[in-house]
């Protein structure tokens, strides 16, 4: 097996890693990662459903798709990623368990007792601090999960705190858990460097593995996967399954309504109601967002046609 320590940072190009060796190598691979402030989606889920779209576009959160299925997740320096991608004979050799039972041993290691959850995830002391998903390709499957070592659990609540109901669709939606950080159950304390190097030295134990450094070549193909999708509005936005949008809000005593019909992330129709604008503006404004990217930018530009002043607030109504 080889053993691939990822030390570039930007969680579009790991997750292009992730792809890149699975479609490109024979090899069984381990990968350990790390990323700036980020927020995974997964492959069927409608992304801006799943975010706390105000306050992670304030904080300069990084938005990404995966390949895999299952749930939204947060990333941070005090996060560590791992993946496991492994030759199998058949989809049915495939399991969840035998990806993460070396996990939970590793655990096991340093005194903390991890145990599968039955839903994808690992869980200590009923908390949750690993969430896990697969994707399968030809005779390959990718396994890769979280492990919460001391992430900003504040900042992780905040980043996905969202209101039901805003977002109507057949996408796949996560299931809310507690949270925890494994170094609040560490009977000594490490950083999470020595964490990271701790579950690299487990996986060279065994004579068989190798450590692997990537090549330019590797470097190239990888950075031309991050710029031809994992980068883009298309995969990371579009992408989501078609939904309807709905919000009510008051504003300045004024009522307004908002419906967006949105499939592959463009607004195909959309009613806007209420007192805020005036039946012929309101018009008009359906007018301007038909066709166009529900995105914030694009919403930004709509409003200056109509609306000579107005905060980031009256847009983010529409998200």
């Amino acid at each position: 097996m080889l053993i691939i320590h990822l030390e570039n940072t930007d969680p579009y190009f790991c997750l292009a890693a992730e792809e890149f060796f699975l479609k490109n190598f024979v090899e069984d691979i381990f990968i350990i990662w790390q990323s700036e402030n980020a927020i995974v989606v997964g492959k069927h889920q409608n992304a801006l459903g799943e975010i706390n779209y105000p306050f992670v576009r304030d904080n300069k959160i990084t938005v990404a798709r995966r390949i895999s299925g299952g749930g939204t997740v947060f990333h941070d320096f005090g996060n560590v990623n791992f993946s496991f991608i492994k030759n199998v004979k058949s989809p049915a050799e495939i399991s969840f368990k035998q990806f993460t039972e070396p996990v939970v041993a590793a655990l096991s290691k340093l005194g903390v007792l991890a145990i599968n959850s039955g839903r994808n995830d690992l869980l200590v002391s009923g908390k949750k601090i690993s969430g896990n998903a697969e994707h399968v390709f030809k005779n390959r499957v990718l396994h890769h999960g979280t492990l919460l070592f001391n992430s900003d659990l504040k900042n992780l609540g905040d980043a996905i705190k969202v209101i039901s109901g805003k977002y109507q669709s057949k996408a796949v939606q996560s299931n809310r858990s507690e949270v925890a950080n494994i170094s609040s159950f560490l009977k000594k304390n490490i950083t999470v460097d020595e964490f990271i190097q701790f579950l690299l030295d487990v996986q060279l134990e065994n004579d068989e593995n190798i450590f692997y450094e990537l090549n330019e070549n590797d470097t190239q193909n990888i950075e031309v996967l991050v710029n031809e999708k994992f980068k883009t509005w298309q995969w990371n936005f579009g992408y989501s399954p078609k939904y309807l949008f709905k919000n009510e809000i008051e504003i300045e005593g004024k009522k307004l309504s908002i419906e967006l019909n949105v499939k592959k992330g463009i607004i195909e129709d959309c009613n806007i109601s209420g007192d805020y604008f005036s039946v012929e503006v309101a018009h008009h404004l359906q007018n301007l967002l038909q066709n166009k990217r529900h995105i914030f930018e694009d919403l930004k530009e709509i409003i200056k046609e109509i609306q000579d002043s107005f905060s980031d607030d009256l847009i983010y109504t529409f998200f």
